[in-house]
């Protein structure tokens, strides 16, 4: 999964999400990551479904003036 294993991952804002595998796009192959939010949303409702392209799953964004990953792995499933 290029550096994508299932398990807990943190966004940088600090919720969890569960990352279930990693699908391909029917159309176009693209890699997208396939996760679950740990939490309840008002707006999304409880434990949403979600996905990301891999590509900027794994990528790093400026946060707070730093360069930090989007999603960090903080438990193995």
């Amino acid at each position: 999964m290029q550096g994508v294993q299932p398990g807990t991952y943190e966004h940088f804002k600090g919720k969890r999400y569960e990352v279930l595998g990693v699908a391909r796009h029917s159309e176009t192959l693209e890699q997208l990551v396939v996760y679950r939010a740990l939490y309840d949303s008002e707006e999304f409702g409880k434990k949403a479904l979600w996905v990301r392209p891999l590509t900027m799953f794994v990528e790093s964004v400026e946060h707070e003036g730093k360069r930090v990953p989007r999603f960090t792995l903080i438990d193995k499933t």
